[in-house]
């Protein structure tokens, strides 16, 4: 009797676990959706352009309406293309871009799970995208697509390791590589915060960051006017929406996990605004750094290839490596 009602909780935690991944994908589908909406809307008013008007009250149905286009558009695979692999690497690319959210925390107790190695779960699974992007670019038997890829996979590797190693004094400080436990070590006023004592972190953080998502001023994988959009030239169709679809998902990656590891999480900036829910402090300093990304896009032109590399292996990850021997050298000395 006491296995067999074990096995129901068992069976009924599944599901409830399964309900939750499922309100949560649908919940990130409408943050693309609209982060689509928003960022064109952003850089229209940048550029003293509308944006998005036509299409539903203030053009809100823009979005909605290219979505509907991409899933109907004729599904193309070029003949010479090595289409099992064509056909696996959108889906390799989207589904690690969407697994790393699980064990992000929202608030004190919304979250999926509570891992011990929660960031190095997300700087793995992270990098697992780009086996997709080279994949795609390899599999469609093109020359642009493939230097897309390849070009992919050197900014890549080149940005993961000061981006991991930007973390490093962060985790110094809380001693921990729980995403909980290092926002419940930013408790109190906002200068007990991380951004202030891993400055330096935070500045190689963002820019690795950026450089990770593919996007302006490091757009160079799906360089349109020197490679006719890169590796995935030859998708269309939902195929192409995937590719899309993994980019703006990990735009929300990234901007939440900089409001975890530098900006408080949940809390508040002051202890007596405690009464305002964390979700509310969180989406605050979350929506920001969305807004920061789209800025850049609208502001920033892209670098060239020798640049970029240079930045990389050059700049970020001696400073990254700098940083870490401070916050070593400074919790020593506090200690």
């Amino acid at each position: 009797m006491m296995s067999l009602l074990t096995e129901q909780l068992t069976w009924a935690n599944f599901g409830i676990m399964v309900a939750l991944a499922v309100l949560m994908l649908l919940l990130i589908l409408g943050f693309v959706t609209y982060a689509i909406y928003f960022e064109r809307k952003v850089i229209g008013w940048m550029q003293f352009r509308h944006g998005p008007t036509r299409t539903g009250p203030l053009g809100l149905l823009q979005s909605v309406a290219d979505v509907l286009k991409l899933l109907i558009k004729e599904d193309t695979i070029p003949r010479s293309a090595e289409r099992e692999l064509f056909i696996l690497a959108p889906a390799l690319t989207f589904v690690p871009a969407f697994t790393v959210l699980a064990t992000y925390p929202f608030t004190s107790t919304w979250g999926f799970a509570d891992l011990n190695v929660g960031l190095l779960y997300y700087a793995a699974l992270s990098s697992i995208s780009t086996i997709g992007i080279v994949l795609g670019g390899w599999a469609s038997n093109n020359k642009y697509s493939l230097l897309g890829g390849m070009r992919s996979a050197a900014q890549m590797i080149s940005y993961e390791i000061p981006l991991v190693i930007s973390v490093t004094g962060v985790v110094l400080m809380t001693g921990s590589l729980n995403l909980r436990k290092i926002v419940e070590g930013q408790q109190g006023w906002f200068w007990d915060w991380n951004f202030l004592p891993q400055i330096i972190g935070l500045v190689v953080f963002v820019i690795a960051a950026v450089s990770e998502l593919n996007r302006t001023p490091f757009d160079l994988p799906e360089a349109e006017s020197e490679l006719v959009a890169g590796y995935h030239v030859e998708y269309s169709g939902f195929r192409f929406a995937f590719f899309m679809l993994a980019e703006y998902v990990y735009v929300f990656a990234i901007a939440a996990l900089t409001t975890i590891l530098f900006f408080g999480g949940w809390y508040a900036p002051f202890p007596f605004l405690d009464f305002i829910p964390g979700i509310i402090w969180f989406l605050l300093k979350f929506s920001f750094f969305v807004f920061f990304l789209f800025w850049l896009r609208a502001t920033l032109p892209r670098v060239r290839i020798d640049q970029l590399m240079g930045l990389g292996w050059k700049v970020l990850l001696p400073v990254a490596l700098v940083n870490v021997f401070l916050s070593a050298i400074v919790l020593e000395l506090l200690r």
